[in-house]
């Protein structure tokens, strides 16, 4: 007999970003394992209100979004209590405290069902100090049946927030069968030079992630040898570049649909940056290091959770990033022996570490703690 279970996340694919592929590659091992999943999502592509319903295993039902989440929310609501109507829910998982694990926490306190709810990345420092809703925010993690973090630093806040002692550690994880050394996209058609170093980035470039940091490291390179960047992805439209791309080298792909397309992009990298000013785990870095890609990250979130300096990669101390460019230098200009050994550390840790395998085992795990004695 198989658990029927909500999942609630404010993104899902094709949504873009680290939130979303991790709904995804959660809720699909879920129902791998023979669960019946619905995920209840929110777009901006649909009137508002209206819900699409996509079969599958998980489920998917996207709801049109409101202009604001008090809007928002109490119709999302009414779909939550039709979807139970004909059979009740065994369990509710919330991703990411707003909007997701709050809906799931009050929804499984009024059908007095259990909730996990999931902390990703800045939700917890996002809320927790002014204009945030700190009284929303503890009262989601001390509700929640089962409270999990994507990184150890996470779970230590949730953890002093809610006064509970027993936050899970569920990490990311990555296909490293999709992401491995591998052919490479065609660098001609990009209108990578053959002289340039590439240095790469992946995902949706903004502040957060440390785009002046990363443009700034460009133009150091530059003054020493030819490079260009590239952003294997989107730049975030507000937070865009200025002057123009092609005279800067920075080289855009858009969003790349299948994973198979990132990994190719990613082994034209010399060298892949994460300077993120905050993080959560972030997945492409765990999927730049399956790719055999030597990286350099900041200490954000849970970065030094997936780098051991010197051995799989290199960290900056987020205060030391103006020295993006000069670390850069110091990988390209390494023997390669010495950036061969790095790569193959990397990949070997997201294999033992970081595996999907692994992921399946924890949430057997955690269902199995959420609904004990279960037959």
């Amino acid at each position: 007999m198989s658990r029927r279970l909500l999942f609630i996340s404010e993104r899902y694919p094709p949504d873009w970003g680290g939130v979303a592929a991790s709904a995804a590659r959660i809720t699909r091992a879920l129902a791998a394992m023979g669960n019946q999943v619905d995920v209840v999502t929110w777009t901006r592509m649909l009137e508002p209100g209206r819900v699409v319903r996509e079969e599958g295993a998980p489920t998917v039902h996207r709801m049109g979004r409101f202009r604001a989440w008090d809007t928002t929310m109490p119709h999302t609501h009414i779909l939550l209590d039709w979807l139970s109507g004909a059979e009740p829910y065994d369990a509710v998982w919330g991703h990411y405290l707003f909007p997701g694990g709050f809906l799931a926490a009050w929804f499984a306190r009024l059908n007095g069902i259990p909730s996990v709810v999931s902390v990703r990345g800045n939700d917890i420092d996002r809320d927790m100090f002014p204009p945030g809703d700190f009284a929303r925010l503890q009262w989601t993690l001390r509700e929640a049946r089962l409270v999990t973090a994507v990184t150890l630093d996470l779970a230590r806040k949730a953890g002093a927030l809610a006064g509970r002692d027993d936050v899970v550690c569920l990490r990311n994880a990555v296909d490293t069968d999709v992401f491995a050394p591998g052919p490479c996209a065609d660098w001609a058609k990009l209108g990578i030079r053959p002289d340039e170093a590439v240095l790469g980035f992946a995902g949706e470039l903004r502040e957060k992630k440390g785009q002046r940091h990363l443009l700034e490291a460009l133009r150091q390179v530059q003054a020493s040898r030819p490079a260009c960047l590239l952003i294997i992805g989107e730049v975030r439209p507000s937070e865009a570049p200025l002057g123009n791309l092609e005279e800067q080298r920075i080289l855009i792909t858009g969003q790349l649909k299948e994973p198979a397309e990132v990994n190719a992009h990613l082994q034209l990298c010399d060298v892949y940056l994460q300077p993120s000013l905050w993080d959560g785990m972030p997945n492409a870095l765990l999927e730049a290091m399956a790719a055999g890609c030597g990286c350099i990250g900041s200490d954000a979130g849970g970065i030094p959770e997936i780098i051991v300096p010197g051995v799989n990669g290199i960290l900056l101390p987020r205060w030391q990033l103006q020295r993006l460019g000069e670390a850069v230098l110091e990988w390209l200009e390494a023997t390669p022996e010495h950036r061969e050994r790095i790569q193959q550390a990397a990949r070997a840790h997201m294999l033992e570490e970081f595996s999907l395998e692994g992921e399946r085992r924890h949430l057997q795990a955690l269902l199995d703690r959420l609904i004990p004695n279960w037959s």
